[in-house]
C-alpha cells in the first residue's frame, strides 16, 4: 500500500469527477432542449452527484483518485447504478436509452480523464528515469 497522495490532489480528481457529471447532465438537458437552468441542471445531476460521493467515500477513492481500474472503475460504475438508484426512487426516468447513454458517457468521462492522466504521468516518468542499456 502507496502512500496516500496530498489532499489538494484528491480534491482536484473529485472536483474533475463532479465537473463532468454536471457536463454530462448539461449535455443532456441541452439535447433535450431543456436550457441550462441552474436549479434544471441540479434536478438531473443531483443522483449521480450523490452516487459519486458515496463512492468516493465507501471505496476509499481518495487514497488513489487517478487510478483508473482501482479508482476509475468503481466510480465509475457506483455512479451510474447509485444514480440510477436514486432517480428510479425520486420519480425521475431510467429509460434503457438513458441507461445506456449515462453509462457510456460517464464511463468516457470518469474513466478518460484518469486515462490521460496515467499516461502523461509514465511519459514523464520515462523521461525523467529513463532505462539504462
Amino acid at each position: 500500500m502507496g502512500r496516500s497522495p496530498a489532499p489538494w490532489r484528491a480534491a482536484l480528481a473529485l472536483a474533475v469527477d463532479a465537473a463532468l457529471v454536471l457536463l454530462f447532465a448539461g449535455i443532456g438537458r441541452a439535447s433535450h432542449s431543456r436550457g441550462g437552468a441552474l436549479l434544471g441542471l441540479i434536478e438531473t445531476a443531483w443522483p449521480f452527484l450523490v452516487g459519486l460521493l458515496l463512492v468516493w467515500g465507501w471505496g476509499m477513492v481518495w487514497r488513489e483518485p487517478v487510478r483508473p481500474l482501482r479508482s476509475g472503475v468503481p466510480v465509475w460504475v457506483g455512479t451510474v447504478v447509485l444514480g440510477m438508484a436514486m432517480r428510479l426512487l425520486s420519480g425521475q426516468g431510467t429509460a434503457p436509452a438513458f441507461i445506456i447513454v449515462a453509462t457510456v458517457t460517464l464511463g468516457a468521462f470518469l474513466l478518460g480523464w484518469r486515462g490521460i492522466v496515467t499516461l502523461v504521468l509514465r511519459i514523464r516518468h520515462r523521461k525523467h528515469h529513463p532505462k539504462h542499456p
